[in-house]
Order: structure tokens, then sequence, then C-alpha cells
């Protein structure tokens, strides 16, 4: 694959080198046949190239110089300041370029490479023509709050339309306003380095953005801003489509219910207590390393009647979760953050509630230590699992041992239609429960198994439907070999069970391995016919 990337790399980079010689040559032999095309034509075909190739060409003529003057797409992510060493490299490939276009770039070149990289964007938009839009501005670089206000105040001047911006500074700053009140304005992405940035008052917010469609905020300080919090609603943000926040210091409560909203990710909010999602175009929806560990009350509440997919990865279990109303999800991936200490019973019933809340996903993966939270489950009385009843594909992490096999009975009872099951079993647990039984296959009342056959009856519709399972570092200890003793038993209409053996438990007696692999291939022919793969 990596290679594959270097050739794919290496013949853009063959395809714009070519593009600049046959631009410079055209000058070259006296016939300039692409500057008789139109403004959007040579806006097109300059836009694969780099910034820094697009402005050496306006020193080629006046049709030029107006061409890189009304170029709508800034992207000065490609460089940081020119360097003499790089930007003679494609005249250089070129033997007919004329003299005079030499000289003419050298003082183009020294009049960049004079200034920072932030003198250089400045320079840039001076020049633009007066009604000369952009649609795009993209740029990275360390200044001064008072110099990036600039640089945007000189973007919505030409109503840019989409701004990315990454920058760092010495201290924290306000959030640009002259962005907030542009109409032009479709997208825009900051992102800032610590210490971060600060919003305006919500009266100077709310009356902006009108034709925002996405907006990517990252290092937002929102200390003693309560009047933020719920900022982003229908009022505030009619069109937005696209949200993401990540890192956002200060940030307790979440209140986002935008009207056409479709997309939604959140990361890095260590502080949020609150989460309230009411969105009814909501479809894709990602919530990673949020909620408070030390705080008491957390809630956490979504509807989405059309959401379809949603990924909440290593978020804090909250004492309150309520899920309504997802009867459009396909797909859902889960994964709890737990602290050493006990999970008490309030967030037992919280980690229920919030997955019985996606009892309509096709499909869903739970991380580590979901399976080991549900075993927990078990033990208390009056909680159980809502039926997955439209799920196809279930795929578990988990450490697997006999105390997570409550967990993984519970989620097999609750899945009565699932097709695919995928266990990956982590390597960290594998250290602690390898060990050989050698007589295993002969054994019919281990503790495990008898365990397992208790449960035939109320998992039978799971075991009807069952048809592919794939258990991810797969061991000959007694937790794996007795699970699949059982579903090559029980699962009927079993097709393929691939069994991929763990890299530990490859280092060790290859004769004993391969005894227990023809076992269980002699128990799949005896039972279900089930295409075993050893991998």
């Amino acid at each position: 694959m990596k290679n594959k990337k270097i050739i794919l790399m290496e013949t853009r980079s063959v395809k714009k080198k070519r593009l600049l010689d046959e631009i410079y040559a055209s000058f070259s032999c006296g016939e300039d046949r692409i500057s008789d095309l139109s403004d959007a034509v040579i806006h097109h075909i300059l836009f694969f190239l780099p910034i820094k190739s697009i402005a050496k060409l306006s020193v080629l003529s006046k049709r030029w110089r107006h061409i890189w003057h009304t170029f709508p797409d800034l992207d000065f992510t490609t460089i940081n300041v020119p360097s003499t060493s790089s930007s003679s490299g494609y005249y250089n490939s070129t033997s007919k370029v004329s003299s005079y276009i030499r000289n003419n770039y050298k003082k183009f070149h020294a009049n960049c490479t004079s200034s920072g990289g932030a003198d250089f964007i400045d320079q840039v938009l001076s020049f633009r023509e007066k009604n000369s839009g952009i649609r795009v501005l993209r740029f990275r670089a360390n200044l001064s709050f008072s110099r990036l206000n600039a640089l945007i105040r000189g973007a919505v001047k030409h109503n840019v339309q989409e701004l990315d911006v990454e920058v760092a500074t010495n201290d924290y700053f306000n959030f640009p306003r002259s962005a907030i009140t542009s109409e032009s304005l479709r997208v825009f992405n900051l992102k800032s380095k610590y210490p971060g940035f600060r919003l305006p008052p919500s009266s100077i917010m709310k009356n902006g953005f009108k034709n925002l469609f996405s907006l990517s905020l990252s290092c937002l300080i929102m200390y003693e801003q309560p009047s933020l919090h719920d900022l982003f609603t229908e009022t505030s943000f009619p069109l937005l489509k696209k949200l993401s926040l990540d890192g956002c210091t200060g940030l307790t409560y979440l209140h986002v219910s935008c009207r056409v909203l479709a997309n939604l990710n959140l990361e890095n909010c260590f502080q949020l207590e609150n989460l309230d999602i009411m969105c009814p175009k909501l479809e894709k929806l990602s919530v990673k390393s949020c909620f408070d560990s030390y705080t008491s009350g957390t809630e956490v509440k979504i509807v989405g009647p059309r959401l379809k997919s949603i990924v909440w990865s290593n978020n804090t279990i909250t004492d309150q979760s309520c899920l309504e109303d997802l009867t459009c999800l396909i797909e859902a991936f889960v994964g709890f953050f737990v602290l050493l200490e006990d999970i008490g019973t309030m967030k037992l019933r919280s980690v229920n509630d919030f997955l019985s809340g996606l009892s309509h996903s096709h499909s869903l993966v739970l991380e580590n230590p979901s399976v080991e939270i549900l075993s927990k489950n078990n033990h208390l009385a009056g909680i159980s699992l809502r039926p997955f009843n439209e799920l196809r594909s279930l795929e578990l992490h988990t450490g697997f041992h006999k105390h997570n096999i409550p967990g993984l009975a519970n989620l097999f009872r609750s899945s009565p239609a699932t097709n695919t099951l995928i266990l990956n079993i982590t390597n960290e647990h594998n250290i602690q429960r390898r060990k050989w039984n050698r007589d295993l296959w002969q054994l019919s009342n281990s503790g495990e198994e008898r365990f397992w056959e208790s449960q035939s009856n109320a998992m039978n519709s799971f075991l009807q439907h069952l048809k592919v399972v794939k258990i991810h570092g797969f061991s000959e200890c007694e937790s794996d070999v007795s699970l699949v003793k059982f579903l090559l038993k029980h699962g009927k209409v079993l097709q393929e069970m691939f069994l991929c053996v763990a890299e530990l438990s490859k280092s060790r007696d290859s004769l004993h391995r391969e005894k227990i692999k023809s076992q269980i291939m002699g128990f799949s022919k005896a039972s279900c016919n089930a295409k075993i793969v050893f991998k």
C-alpha cells in the first residue's frame, strides 16, 4: 500500500512538472495557446498545482498576472516561506524559458522571501483585483491576533466562501468578529494551538453566521461563558449542516438543536457534564474522549430520528443516558472510559440504557470494556438489554475470560437475528489466561461448557441465524475452545468460522496446535459442516 501511494505521488508530481514545462515552453516558442483560454478554465487547470508554482506564473505576462491576482483557491498550507533553493526547479528543467521570464521571477521571488509567511499571505491578498472573489483561503501560521484579524478581514472583503485557518499565538485571542458577520462565508475551520481562543458574547454570535454550512472549532476556551452553551440552535445557525468541536475547555453543558445539522463531531471535551442533542436531520454523530470523570449528575440525551451512524469512543460513563427515536440507525461503534474504582449501580444502568437506545442498529461494534460492564450488569436484578432485532453484524473487543462470559451471553440473547459475529480478543488479557488444557476436547462437563449449554434455549434465535464467526486472537484455552464447541454444536445454519490464532499461541507447541485444529475440524463435520478456516 505504501509503494502504491509513493507511485501515485510521483505520478502527480510528474504531471504537475509537465504542465508547468508546457506553459513555459509555449512562451519560449512564441505560441501561447493556454493564455487564450477563459479565466475559469485556466483557474481550474491551476487548481491542481501548489500555490507557489501558480505564483511563479504571474511573471510571464500581464495576462498571467491577472490570472494570479484573481485565482480563487488560495491554499498556503503547501508552503512555509518560499526558499531560494527550491524556487527555480521548474525553470531549470525547461531550457527554452527566456531570460526575461527568469529575471522577472527573481524580482517576484525576492519580494516573497524578504518577509515571513504571514507577510506573503498579506501581500497576495493586497494584490488581488477589487472584484475578485476568494473561494478558499487556507493557511497555517504563527502570528499575533491583530495580524490574524487583518488577514481574515481582508479575505472577508473579497467575499471568501471557505476559511481554513490553523494558528499559534503567544496568548489566547478572541474569535475574529469579521468572520461572524460575513454573508459569503459558507465553511469556517479555526484550529488554535495552546492557549486557544474565546468567543464573543452570545448577543454577537447569535446575530451572525446566517449562511454558514460548516463550522469546526478547536482549542476553544469557554470558562465563565454559560450563555454560549446553548449557542448551536436553529436561530443562531439556520443553515449549519456540519459542526465539529475539539478541545473545548470550560464546556460543561452543550445543547445542540440546529434544524438542518447532519454531521456532529465532539472530541476532547473533558469537562462536559451534560450533552443534549435534538437534531431532526442529524445523520452522523461522533463523540470521543468527552465527559467529566469526577463529577456526579452527568447526563447525555440524544434524539435523532434520522441518525444513521454513531461513534461513541473512550467517553466517561454518564450517570444517566437517554437515546430516543434512533429508528434509522445503521451502524454504531461504542467504547467507554472506566476509572479503576468499581462502577456503581447508577452507571451500570446508564450503560444498559445507552446500549438499549441503539437497538435499531444493523451493525454494532463494542470496544473494551463494554463486555466486562455487561457482565457486571448480569448480576443486577431488573437490568436487561432491549433486543437488537435489526442487528446483522456484531463485533466485540474483549479480554475474553470466564468473568466476561455472562456479558457475551447477554449480547447473544439480545441479538436474535445476527448473521455475523466477530470477536477481537485483546492481547493484554491473552497473556494472563494462556493455560494448556491438553484434554480439553475430551471434557464435556467443564464449568464454561455447562454454562453455554444452559443458555442454548435462550439463545435459540441467535443460533438459528448465525452464519459467519470470526475470532481474532484465538487460543487453545478453555474460554475460546468452549465457545467454539458451543457455536459449532448449536449453530445449525453456520457456514464459516475463521479462527485467527494469537501471536503468543503461534509460538507454542506446533504439534499440539495441529491436534487442536484437527479436533475442531472433526467436531465441525460431526455437527454443522461449517467451513473452518485457520489463519
